[in-house]
């Protein structure tokens, strides 16, 4: 999680949304974003769990600027000892923080509001010959949705997504 310094005054507000220098300082990463992407979403929307595989595998710095999602992560890499483990985690604009999300993660949200907007900064370009998605049901996940998958909006590729089984293989 990443949390800016606001400034608050008697206009509203103001932050850095996004300073390089300060991002590699804080996380000790060398990467460098070179798209960001938006959606908007409405009140149980579900989008997800999306990735790329290598060598388009994607980074991801996650932000809220309207409305409120519960943001979940699925960690891909084989060799970790957290393989096929997830996070979840809402995420509200009002909270100003932002998720950043590490290549060989899965990566998706459920819309808790109408009119929610998330941008998000990718450190690889959007490849469609390298993009996977993860089920968001898949039972070997155990992600408690609060709400039942099937009645969420999802775009017909979510609906099909990937078991885990059939995931492992991607990052080592």
């Amino acid at each position: 999680m990443i949390e800016p310094r606001l400034f608050h005054d008697d206009r509203g507000y103001f932050f850095e949304s996004f300073n390089e220098a300060s991002f590699r300082l804080n996380t000790g990463l060398n990467l460098t974003f070179v798209q960001d992407n938006q959606s908007y979403s409405c009140k149980n929307a579900m989008r997800g769990l999306h990735f790329q595989i290598p060598p388009k595998s994607q980074a991801k710095l996650i932000q809220v600027v309207t409305g409120s999602i519960l943001d979940v992560v699925v960690d891909l890499r084989q060799s970790s000892p957290t393989f096929g483990e997830h996070l979840m985690i809402e995420l509200k604009a009002s909270d100003f923080k932002f998720l950043f999300v590490p290549e060989g993660f899965a990566h998706g949200f459920l819309s808790l509001e109408d009119n929610t907007l998330v941008k998000y900064k990718c450190s690889q370009y959007y490849s469609p010959d390298a993009e996977r998605c993860l089920h968001v049901a898949d039972e070997s996940l155990k992600i408690q949705w609060p709400i039942d998958w099937k009645s969420a909006f999802m775009s017909p590729k979510d609906t099909i997504g990937l078991s885990l089984k059939d995931c492992s293989d991607f990052f080592i």
